[in-house]
Order: structure tokens, then sequence, then C-alpha cells
């Protein structure tokens, strides 16, 4: 069967910045994406159904049958059991949100002409995990580092840890082929804890599950790390963090508080920066929307960063309770920065003007050659169109 993960369109637009750059099954929550937890559970790869200006990195790939799912919601068994045995005509469902359902390739031409008339509905029992704002991939990551925690070390082995590293609770301790971890202090009585492939964790740090360090990232000496929390791929990480997602290719590496936020990919947060995640007046935290083009309540009382993809700041930047920083922002300058901070912003408490496009070229390129990672057309074309989508507009 070909499995295509669809957007839903206001989803889509609640997890802007994020989603400027990637479909939303390839946001990240627990270990792994939503995209690559289907995958593996389906064994089977997927394509994607999104936004026109990301068509070329993330192609749709058509067939005579196809089934769509959400790529909002993350799967279990009753889900992906379900899943598999839709036959034409009939869709999963759970309430009113649609999960999935079997297409044919002339139903794919004519999406959002067709008629829901004589499709059966299959309802599951159970409300699946679904991402629908961003705050939710740090405020859920607990849950989804749980379920991929038993997907990925389900009846395999750990590599055995070294003596100079203290452990509690390790029997929830999960270590990948390659990782090194040396004196440091893992307490996996809180939640379980992930090491993945060829990652490293220096001398000195402490970490308190639930945490996943995903292949071939770093956590730097005398790191503070509290749960539920995620490193992504080929990250470095260091100072303190609490109940924070950072999806991949992104430096942390020095001191400085990081609190229930989300970083995109390819950023760079500078030393000693600080975010706050709890206002001085305990109330509940307010969200730019992207939708709504205001700040909305989460209803969360702790609520830190919320940074876009290539975006990075300078040493000692203050980001108050509740920011969102759009993508490809360069942000320096003392004092507390803004709440909101457009994409391809530069500048800080004294104003921004326009990065040029051609700058932010040059700068990507330079980090991919960092990580040994090639900055091509297709990436290049896809920074460019983000920047004419958001050119027009300073909201976004």
């Amino acid at each position: 069967m070909n499995y295509i993960l669809f957007d839903e369109s206001i989803v889509r637009t609640n997890l802007l910045p994020l989603t400027f750059v990637r479909p939303v099954a390839d946001i990240r929550i627990g270990i792994l994406t939503i995209r690559e937890k289907w995958e593996k559970r389906l064994k089977a790869t997927t394509s994607t159904l999104t936004d026109n200006h990301l068509a070329t990195k993330y192609p749709i790939i058509k067939e005579a049958e196809n089934i769509l799912i959400n790529g909002s919601i993350c799967p279990n068994d009753e889900i992906v059991q379900a899943v598999k045995n839709l036959k034409p005509n009939q869709t999963v469902v759970y309430n009113d949100t649609i999960i999935a359902l079997h297409v044919t390739e002339e139903d794919l031409d004519r999406i959002g002409d067709t008629s829901s008339e004589g499709i059966e509905e299959i309802s599951i029992a159970d409300a699946p995990l679904k991402i629908n704002h961003t705050w939710e991939i740090f405020s859920k990551n607990e849950m989804a580092l749980e379920d991929d925690f038993i997907l990925l070390t389900k009846g395999r082995k750990s590599q055995p840890l070294s003596d100079s590293n203290r452990v509690i609770g390790g029997d929830r301790v999960f270590v990948e082929k390659g990782a090194t971890v040396e004196c440091a202090i893992l307490n996996a009585s809180t939640g379980p804890i992930y090491i993945g492939k060829d990652s490293e964790i220096m001398e000195g740090a402490v970490i308190r599950g639930p945490f996943a360090l995903c292949d071939h990232a770093q956590v730097k000496m005398a790191a503070k790390i509290y749960g539920p929390t995620t490193i992504g791929p080929y990250c470095r990480v260091g100072g303190e963090v609490n109940n924070s997602v950072i999806f991949g290719f992104s430096n942390k590496a020095h001191d400085g508080f990081l609190g229930h936020s989300v970083i995109g990919e390819w950023c760079n947060i500078g030393a000693d920066t600080n975010t706050s995640n709890l206002k001085n007046t305990y109330d509940t935290v307010r969200l730019w929307s992207y939708g709504k083009q205001t700040f909305i309540n989460t209803h969360l009382q702790f609520c830190g960063l919320i940074m876009g993809d290539h975006s990075k700041c300078a040493i000692n930047t203050m980001f108050n309770t509740g920011t969102v920083v759009g993508v490809n922002a360069n942000i320096f300058g003392s004092g507390f920065q803004r709440n909101f901070i457009a994409s391809f912003t530069w500048g800080g408490t004294a104003g921004h003007t326009n990065y040029s496009i051609k700058k932010a070229l040059e700068v990507a390129e330079m980090v991919f050659k960092r990580r040994h990672w090639i900055f091509d057309d297709t990436e290049k074309d896809l920074l460019t169109s983000v920047y004419n989508l958001t050119l027009k507009n300073k909201y976004l």
C-alpha cells in the first residue's frame, strides 16, 4: 500500500513558524519525528501532501490505491491496525478528526472537490496523541518519549554503560551502538533515558528522565537537563535545559537556561542566553498565533521560546516568557527581546531591519558545511520561498 502523510491546513498554520520549512509530519516529538514513527510501525516509506513551496523537497508519490494519513497524529497499535485494514471508501476517525482514509489516484487529483457521501467511518476508541499547537510539542513530549522508548527498545539489549557513571533506574536507560557516556549522573526513575547512536554525554552532566539524545548529538560537560526533554540529531547542548525539544542540527552549547521551549533546526543559541518560562504574576502565557495574527492563550503557566529554523541569537540574549521567533532571524542586543520576532529580521531591542536573503543563504551554506552537510539548490529554493512568503507581511 502507498502511504501519504497529509497536512491539516489549520494545524499547519497553528504550527508556524516550525512548518514554514517542513510538513507537519516532520516535527520531532519524543525521540522520532511523526513520519519516522509511522514508517517504523508500518514498515514502509511515506510521501507527503503539503503546501506547494515544500513540494520539491517533500514530493508526493501517487499510486492507483493510496492511504492518506493525518500528519499531526502520532500512531499507536490500535491506529496502525485500523489503518492497515482500511478498504476503499473507508476512513479512520476519532470524533470529528480524520486519522486516515483510503483514496484512489483520481481522488487525490480532485482533493477539495470530493464528497464524504458513501464513506464508511471506522472509529477508534481512545484519543490519539495529536499535535495541534507549537506548545504541545513540549507539553506532550513526555507521552511521546515513553511511547518511542518502548517502540525502539522492545526486544533489544542496551549497550553497556561505563562504571564511571552513576545510574539510577538502569533498566530504563538504553544506549545505542557507538554512544559515549563517561562520569555522568543518569536518573531514569522519573522516566526513560535514550542515548542514540554515536552520541556523547560528557563528564559531569546530570540528566533526569524522560530524556532522549538522538543520533550523533552531544551533551556538554556539567550540563543539567530535566525531562521530558529531547535533543535531536547532531545537536550540541550545554547549560540548563528543562522540558524542551530541539529538532536537530542546532547548538545551545554554553551556559544559560532553556525551558518549556521548542527550537527548530540549524539554530544557534548564544552563550548565557536565558529564556523566561514563567511570568512574575504566575498567569497563563499568551503566545503569538500566525493564523489569528495576535497573541492567544496557551492555558499553560510554563511556556518559554518557540524558535523557527536557521534563527540565531547572540550572547546574553534574554527572551521573555512566551516568545516566538520566526525563520532565519538574527537577534542581538541587551534587554528583553520582543515577544514576537518575525522571520528574516536582523536586530534586537533597539529595532529590527530586513535580513537580506543573499546574506541569509550565505550563512546557511556555511553552517551546513560545518556539519559536513550539503546546502543544495533544494534547500536554497526552500529558504528563498519562505523569504518571499514572509517578506510582504511583517507578522510572518
